[in-house]
């Protein structure tokens, strides 16, 4: 082959284009190819990379969707790779290949001479080979574990294509036999069932590399699937550089409020957007007067032909009382392009606006406003709870929200007063923090907070202008947003960064001590860290990580932690270590504030087990309501668990270090999915993303999977 140019890339590449940064697709033949650098891309398959067999470093930094479990499989695939990522893998890749690889096997046939043998009779029937195979490879799948829970997704993939090979060599069961497929898989499931050996021998030669976003995985209810955070799928890909992120342009509009029951207008030609401005820098006032559409339970069902969505009779409530919440509002507010279709933004985050009159400044769980902001996509969204108004929509091209965070500001108008203010930050994919002065409806400024992804921000419940912004660059810094004038004028500067030894998911200040400790949920495991600014490091390790539970029993610090809360100042809430886990911890107990030396392992101290969905699907994050002793998480069948801890709250914080048998805990209620139709068809496959109510408990608002927002009213 030839030199491998630019021209030669673009005249390879799909669909054709003048710019590196166009190409989705690129068929190109590399048989003797050594050293291949992916970076910053928006790879999330590795499996492709098993058609360079003599690839010996390998290099996909900046590449947010992959994770620990992509590392080990391009590990298995390349059986000549020494580096990765710069680092030599040499000893830990043949412990993969060879150790890990044998433990399994001998899992994977050992469960078929205890299961499934004595099932398949000597003169069996095609049926009979089907439903043999179809049931040995899901349970092996599930039942099969080895190694850490943050390696499940690598496992199971191991597991599956073990069982795979055992089964047509020594049992001479055909795995692709089949005229038409045994059940409707999602996409990483298809994409997983190419990694038969006979199909890598049949793939060499031409090969595509496909620089494509995953659709989201919508697994059906005993699917064990690890699930990545997402992108929205749309029409145009614009490849977004994390390091080059100020030359993407923006656009912020605020929408027009528009009520749940009113049609969606086609949108009006918008101007075009101005150049980011650096920190500090006024931003110019976006306008627009796009109207976001909706799902509405309010219209009829005769409307169902003409694209709108309408809700039917919700189906009955499981659990021991009866909370009393109805369906208020189903809002599709998110979409792309305003497009009634795209059933397939994410949504991420939501909050509830604090009330300026209430001092929520100083209690947070008096009161709110029934204002919520929401994000996901490329907007963030106001809402009105009651009315189902969406008040105002911001907007910014190539972005992908993941988080938002309200706080109250002093700020000096125009004639030397000063006033509060509710300013909105709201973050994501760009790694930058949009900061918003809603009232003006103004996007004033933003700061430029990591070189990848953030993750979520949160705002000090005492010092009103600190923010805290957790990176895919495994750091979470500490903001001073500053204050601005009159004119908008503004002074961001960073004072502490966190080092993090993975991915940090979810923050919580200690509500006993926010000024001094601060609490994460991480790809790999939970820590701890002193903030207190008084101390002169700026950059600082983890002081403690925790210990839980693994699927075996014994403790472990190597687990994802995806869901974490304070349900008063001393309870904690994390869903993490295994399946079907959410477990309640004492942080007075677990954590010795007056302990010496930093990177401490200290045991949890586990209060409580809240019973919840045996899936083990990523990012499904739960959430409290202190004031009511409640604490929220959706699953991944659209229902939302409900759990009243108000009688054990009590127990708990009288116990005084006793440790008493551990209780699970099962749902005060489950809140199922209602049977939403679009177009004549009825939405499944519903992920609860997040779930958030107001401090009172009056509304819960619920973020999906297919760009829905259902909000809930309790009696």
């Amino acid at each position: 082959m030839s030199k491998i140019t630019t021209e030669l890339l673009l005249e390879r590449a799909v669909p054709r284009s003048t710019r590196l940064r166009k190409i989705e697709t690129l068929n190109l033949t590399l048989p003797d190819l050594r050293v291949l650098n992916c970076n910053n891309n928006k790879l999330e398959d590795v499996t492709a990379l098993k058609q360079f067999p003599l690839l010996e470093e390998l290099t996909y930094e900046n590449n947010v969707y992959l994770t620990l479990n992509d590392d080990y499989k391009v590990m298995f695939l390349l059986q000549n790779l020494r580096l990765l990522n710069g680092k030599d893998i040499t000893k830990l890749a043949k412990h993969v290949r060879h150790v890990n690889s044998r433990k399994l096997t001998s899992k994977v046939t050992a469960h078929w001479e205890k299961f499934f043998r004595g099932q398949l009779p000597e003169k069996h029937t095609a049926e009979q080979v089907k439903s043999i195979k179809k049931k040995f490879l899901k349970s092996v799948q599930t039942n099969v574990v080895c190694g850490p829970s943050s390696l499940s997704e690598f496992t199971r993939w191991r597991v599956k294509m073990i069982a795979e090979e055992f089964l047509a060599s020594s049992l001479g069961l055909e795995l692709n036999s089949d005229p038409e497929p045994e059940e409707k898989m999602d996409e990483n499931e298809e994409e997983e069932s190419s990694e038969s050996p006979r199909e890598d021998a049949e793939d060499k030669g031409q090969v595509t590399v496909t620089a494509r976003k995953r659709k989201r995985n919508r697994s059906k209810t005993h699917s064990r699937k690890k699930r990545s955070k997402p992108q929205v799928t749309t029409e145009k890909e614009v490849v977004v550089n994390p390091r080059k992120s100020s030359l993407v342009q923006d656009e912020l509009a605020p929408e027009k409020p528009r009520t749940s029951n009113q049609p969606a207008k086609e949108a009006s030609p918008e101007q075009e957007p101005e150049e980011t401005p650096k920190n500090g820098e006024q931003l110019p006032k976006g306008q627009s007067n796009r109207r976001s559409s909706q799902l509405t339970g309010e219209q009829k069902s005769q409307e169902q032909d003409n694209g709108v969505v309408t809700l039917t009779p919700v189906k009955n409530s499981k659990g021991k009382e009866d909370v009393s919440a109805e369906p208020l509002h189903f809002l599709q507010c998110h979409s792309k392009g305003n497009s009634r279709e795209d059933f397939k933004t994410q949504l991420w985050s939501c909050v509830f606006e604090p009330l300026l009159d209430s001092g929520a400044r100083k209690d947070p769980i008096v009161s709110s406003s029934r204002t919520v902001a929401t994000c996901g996509g490329e907007s963030v969204c106001l809402i009105d709870c009651e009315t189902g108004t969406v008040l105002k929509k911001y907007k910014v091209a190539a972005e992908e929200f993941f988080s938002v965070a309200w706080t109250t500001v002093t700020m000096v108008i125009s004639d030397s007063r000063k006033k509060s203010h509710n300013i909105l930050a709201a973050a994501g994919r760009r790694g930058i923090v949009k900061l918003i002065h809603v009232a003006a409806d103004f996007c004033y400024g933003e700061i430029k907070a990591h070189k990848k992804p953030i993750a979520t921000v949160c705002f000090s419940p005492t010092r009103e202008t600190h923010l805290f912004t957790a990176s895919y660059d495994k750091r979470i810094a500490l903001w001073d947003i500053g204050i601005p004038d009159s004119d908008y004028n503004f002074k961001a500067s960073q004072l502490l960064v966190l080092e993090v030894l993975s991915i940090p998911l979810r923050i919580a200040l200690v509500p006993s001590c926010p000024d001094q400790y601060l609490l994460a949920g991480c790809e790999g495991g939970c820590f701890a860290w002193n903030i207190k600014l008084d101390k002169k490091q700026k950059n600082r390790p983890f002081d403690a990580t925790f210990q839980f539970p693994d699927e075996d029993g014994s403790m472990t610090t190597l687990h994802r932690v995806d869901g974490l809360a304070f349900l008063n100042d001393d309870v904690v809430v994390s869903k993490s270590s295994k399946p079907g886990c959410i477990y309640l911890w004492s942080w007075s107990r677990s954590f010795d504030t007056k302990g010496k030396g930093c990177q401490r392992t200290t045991a949890a101290v586990i209060l409580a087990e809240l019973e919840w969905s045996t899936t083990d699907m990523s990012y499904l994050t739960l959430s409290t309501c202190p004031a009511k002793n409640y604490v929220f998480c959706g699953d991944e069948k659209g229902s939302v668990w409900m759990y009243n801890l108000s009688s054990y709250t009590k127990a708990w914080s009288s116990a005084k270090g006793k440790r008493s048998p551990l209780q699970k805990i099962p749902p005060a209620q489950i809140l199922q999915w209602p049977e939403l139709r679009a177009n004549g068809e009825q939405l499944t496959e519903v992920l609860v993303n997040n779930v958030v109510s107001d401090p009172t408990f009056t509304y819960l608002v619920v973020l999906t999977s297919v760009n829905i927002t259902a909000i809930w009213k309790k009696s």
